[in-house]
């Protein structure tokens, strides 16, 4: 009965060896990867911002958004804030050695172009910038009028 405990403890200790190994590979492949050309989704709404951006073929590279640098309450959804998340997100993108970006931005919010300009003018040449905010095609039916 010893020897099986034994043998059992040993595999554990192994495959506890190959998992730290493989997880370490993995980080040093993804800092050798160089992306020239990416996209940038910009999602502004009434209570935050969000930039994201990715490769072209929709990998994401580094995200940010308002909440997420500490903004709170309605400050989230302000244009400063937008610049804030463009400027965060700009440094993290650096070592991939992005250059041209197509930017995409959706929904309806003050940080809009605030987020635009702010990618343009930390050193992104932007090559495409177009709205993709959805629109309801006369969507929903609408609830009842109120009878008062």
């Amino acid at each position: 009965m010893k020897e099986k405990t034994e043998k059992t403890s040993v595999k554990k200790k192994k495959s506890a060896e190959t998992t730290v190994s493989d997880s370490a590979k993995s980080t040093q492949t993804k800092a050798k990867r160089q992306v020239f050309k990416g996209k940038a989704h910009v999602q502004c709404t009434y209570n935050n911002t969000v930039v994201t951006i990715t490769d072209l073929n929709g990998n994401v590279l580094a995200w940010a958004s308002s909440g997420s640098l500490g903004f709170k309450g309605a400050k989230k959804s302000t244009p400063y804030a937008a610049t804030q998340v463009a400027k965060s997100i700009t440094e993290k993108v650096r070592k991939f050695g992005l250059k041209e970006l197509e930017t995409y931005v959706k929904g309806i919010g003050s940080g809009r172009e605030a987020a635009v300009r702010a990618l343009a003018n930390n050193g992104f040449e932007l090559t495409l910038i177009k709205d993709v905010t959805p629109l309801p095609h006369n969507g929903c039916r609408p609830r009842r009028p109120r009878r008062i």
